[in-house]
């Protein structure tokens, strides 16, 4: 419940600054680059080194990857049949791509499921959403902010030296030889914990959720499918291989939450039409509030 008021004060809070003129041009982009460069590779490198992953767990963490995949190709499609610009093919692609498997689904699966059911969330955040985030985000923003044809060479270095995969690296690394010294686990969590703060702040100061009549139907289909498509893909698939409860639904729920902070806030560092993102992700979020209980439900 205190993620879930965190989220209304600051979303909330950063948009009545904003549209009250009391916020400072250049916040949001301070904002940022300290979510993308500081707190998302300091949890990260909190995170990853401790995480015990077991071949029972995999369908938590392949849905997050092919999931990324499928939105890819299938925003691509619709983009080109539709006349999309690549700023909103990009825009739709690393929002609703992407699931708020952390700040809205850790709290969420908590309240549905069980205190048990945050064990196999952390799981399918860190090595399945935040590995499509910095591989797959960032390959998604770069080809679609790209002027002219992309090359492949300076795609790879953007990813390379992109810092959440720099961190993903390292952090894989230090948890090969044991994890991290006791007293820097306290550094990378008090880091970290900036993380969601800043960025729902970042989002609120841009938030629009009044959109040109052009864009609606990218964020009606970009949520139809965040929401209710590739949840309802990620259960038939699941149940098709036989894949037993708990972690059938845990997985199926975090498909289906909102759209991932950090996905909209990839969209604004690259342009990316930052007002269709913040759109997706703040209309994502209240949408999720109920239709992530209706699958819960279900299933």
């Amino acid at each position: 419940m205190t993620a879930l008021i965190l989220l209304t004060v600051c979303m909330l809070g950063a948009a009545l600054l904003a549209r009250r003129g009391f916020a400072p041009p250049a916040l949001t982009e301070g904002l940022n680059w300290w979510v993308i460069n500081i707190a998302l590779p300091a949890t990260i490198l909190e995170l990853v080194p401790g995480l015990r992953f077991s071949a029972g767990l995999w369908f938590l963490v392949l849905p997050q990857w092919l999931g990324y995949i499928a939105a890819f190709l299938l925003f691509r499609w619709l983009g080109r049949r539709l006349g999309w610009s690549a700023g909103r093919i990009g825009a739709v692609t690393v929002t609703c791509g992407l699931s708020n498997t952390a700040f809205i689904g850790y709290p969420m699966l908590e309240a549905l499921r069980g205190p048990s059911a945050q064990t196999l969330a952390v799981v399918a955040d860190q090595l399945g959403c935040f590995i499509s985030l910095s591989i797959g985000g960032v390959l998604t923003a770069v080809l679609y902010a790209q002027r002219g044809a992309p090359r492949v060479l300076d795609i790879a270095r953007k990813i390379v030296v992109f810092p959440p995969f720099l961190a993903l690296m390292v952090a894989i690394a230090a948890g090969l030889f044991g994890g991290w010294p006791a007293e820097v686990v306290p550094i990378l969590h008090r880091i970290g914990q900036t993380l969601a703060p800043m960025a729902l702040f970042s989002v609120g100061l841009s938030l629009h959720l009044s959109l040109p009549r052009s864009a609606r139907l990218a964020l009606l289909l970009g949520l139809g499918w965040k929401l209710g498509l590739a949840p309802l893909l990620t259960w038939l698939a699941g149940s098709a291989l036989g894949v037993g409860e708990p972690t059938l639904a845990v997985s199926t729920l975090e498909m289906g939450m909102a759209p991932m902070l950090t996905g909209a806030i990839l969209a604004q560092q690259y342009r990316l039409e930052p007002e269709l993102a913040n759109a997706a992700l703040g209309i994502g979020i209240v949408l999720s509030f109920l239709s992530v209980p209706a699958w819960n439900l279900l299933l």
